[in-house]
């Protein structure tokens, strides 16, 4: 299989000949990594657990972390769902990249469509898969929402659309979510979308497409699918906690499938992801760290907060110049948007992400500003 290089792969490459300015340390905004201390009680109840790597865990995932998951969507999204309807996953990257494999290996000629930029593991899945791909395209003329082209989606076997999105932090809300719920049901293909941000609101909280569904009259949510993960909300990314949640019916099908792949929770990162997933109280605390950090750079850069997430998709004439001599004059990395797409989606921007405490992140914005006020940018 042919797979693309990673865009962090890229990046060294781009900048392996190039000394940055030693006056300034070295900073960082190329991964959605968050670097905030995991909490204290995540960490207890892990090493409270470890006595448990003796044992085999379950594929299916144990009824603790099964039950703070079902929990967890009630509480956040008001959603009564049954164990039928939901399976724990190790992270959402693996199933990211599994889970189109599975549903599209006895369909002949079978197509995917996902979010152009995009995570560059869609592209791998569909590659994968075999798949002939369709691009939805997150432009400035629609705000980065994504694009409905439906003469192009009406022949998809399977589309995942990312919102609160990655790069560009675009969110959709429920008006909009429930018109791809009623295109999944009209043309009949799988819809999945990918959640992981939709904890990180700055000020409402942002629908599930399970709500939308709901609403729809969708109510055994056929043809529906969300997933999520403990890594941006409780900054666990090494928990790899996540879920897949929605269609019984495929899911059923799909947790067969999952018990060759070998990709079972440690127990004592269940452990530990059952207590996160429970508790809502310590991602209020996260959310107002980015809250502030946007503050910041709505201070600095004169740019106005998103939804959700916390990325920044700053525009610039030239996205690979700017990261460059951003790198070479004031020690600071950041991703070419053109790195994240295809078909020239992301040229002129870069993205940033605001992963830092406060000090930090003011920091970094303030070297972006010295580079903007020095290279040209639109």
């Amino acid at each position: 299989m042919n797979f693309e290089t990673y865009p962090f792969e890229k990046l060294n490459t781009l900048l392996e000949n190039i000394t940055p300015n030693k006056n300034y340390p070295p900073l960082s905004l190329t991964i959605g990594e968050p670097q905030f201390e995991t909490p204290k009680f995540i960490l207890e109840t892990l090493t409270r657990s470890a006595s448990l790597l003796n044992k085999y865990p379950k594929t299916s995932g144990e009824p603790i972390l099964r039950e703070a998951m079902l929990k967890y969507l009630n509480t956040r999204f008001d959603l009564t769902l049954t164990n039928a309807q939901i399976i724990p996953t190790f992270g959402t990257r693996e199933v990211l990249f599994n889970f189109p494999q599975f549903l599209l290996h006895e369909i002949e000629n079978s197509v995917m469509a996902y979010p152009n930029p995009f995570y560059q593991i869609y592209e791998g899945a569909a590659k994968a898969s075999n798949s002939e791909v369709v691009y939805i395209n997150l432009e400035a003329k629609n705000n980065f929402k994504h694009i409905i082209e439906e003469e192009k989606l009406a022949k998809c076997h399977l589309v995942i659309i990312n919102t609160p999105n990655n790069p560009t932090s675009a969110t959709m809300l429920m008006d909009e979510l429930r018109k791809w719920v009623r295109l999944a049901q009209k043309h009949n293909f799988v819809l999945l979308n990918d959640e992981c941000y939709i904890d990180l609101y700055l000020e409402e909280p942002t629908p599930s497409l399970l709500n939308a569904s709901l609403l729809e009259g969708n109510s055994e949510f056929n043809n529906i699918l969300v997933i999520n993960s403990v890594s941006k909300r409780s900054s666990a990314p090494g928990l790899r906690s996540g879920f897949i949640a929605g269609d019984a019916k495929i899911l059923k099908a799909y947790m067969t499938y999952r018990t060759y792949v070998g990709c079972a929770s440690p127990l004592p990162l269940q452990e530990a992801a059952s207590v996160a997933w429970a508790d809502q109280e310590h991602v209020n605390g996260f959310r107002a760290k980015y809250r502030k950090n946007f503050e910041l750079a709505k201070e600095i850069l004169n740019i106005e907060p998103p939804l959700a997430t916390f990325y920044i998709w700053l525009a610039v004439e030239d996205e690979i110049n700017f990261t460059i001599e951003l790198y070479k004059n004031y020690n600071l990395k950041v991703i070419p948007g053109s790195f994240l797409g295809r078909e020239g989606q992301g040229k002129g921007f870069v993205r940033l992400a605001l992963v830092y405490e406060e000090e930090k992140t003011k920091e970094c914005l303030n070297r972006i500003k010295q580079a903007l006020n020095t290279i040209t940018t639109i």
